[in-house]
C-alpha cells in the first residue's frame, strides 16, 4: 500500500470509528514531511469522550490505526491523530513549561528528571535544543522512561 493509499485508508478507518459513536465529521488527512499520517478531527460535543483521560482514548485510536496499516503492509504506518487541536494546545503548554524547567536548571544548576509521555518528551527536547547551555536526554525503558534536563557539561 503506497503512502497516499495509506492516508486514504487511515482517514476512512478513523471516520468509521467516529461514525460508530454517531459522530459524522470530515477528518482532514495528510502525509507530513517527517513521514507521519496526520489526521485532524474537528471539535464536536464528544471531544472529551474521544480524547479520554490523559489522552488514553486518543492514543488507543492511534494504536488501532497503526496496527491496521501494518496489517495491510502499508508503506507508512506512523499515525498522529489530533482531536479539536488537543495535541497542539498540549504541545504549546508543555513548551511553555519546558522553558520554566530550563530556567530552573540554569538557576539552581541541578538536573531535573521528569516522567513525561513520548510526545511531551519530544516537545521538551525541541525546546531545549534552542539553548546552547542545556542538554536533554531520555533514560529508562517503556512506561518508566523519563527525560533529564541538565546543564551542558564543558
Amino acid at each position: 500500500m503506497s503512502g497516499e493509499e495509506a492516508v486514504t485508508f487511515a482517514k476512512k478507518y478513523v471516520s468509521d470509528i467516529l461514525s460508530f459513536f454517531g459522530i459524522n465529521v470530515d477528518v482532514d488527512a495528510s502525509l507530513s514531511d517527517d513521514g507521519f499520517i496526520e489526521l485532524a478531527v474537528p471539535s464536536t460535543e464528544s471531544n472529551s469522550l474521544l480524547i479520554g483521560r490523559n489522552a488514553e482514548t486518543l492514543r488507543s485510536m492511534q494504536f488501532l490505526v497503526t496496527n491496521a496499516l501494518r496489517s495491510q503492509d502499508a508503506e507508512v504506518t506512523r499515525v498522529n491523530i489530533d482531536i479539536a487541536d488537543y495535541k497542539k494546545q498540549r504541545a504549546d503548554k508543555i513548551a511553555k513549561q519546558a522553558k520554566e524547567w530550563i530556567e530552573e536548571v540554569r538557576q539552581t544548576g541541578d538536573s531535573k528528571v521528569l516522567s513525561l509521555n513520548a510526545a511531551d518528551r519530544r516537545v521538551v527536547h525541541g525546546v531545549a535544543s534552542e539553548y546552547a547551555d542545556i542538554q536533554t536526554f531520555s533514560e529508562g525503558e517503556g512506561l518508566d522512561r523519563k527525560i533529564v534536563i541538565a546543564q551542558q557539561s564543558s
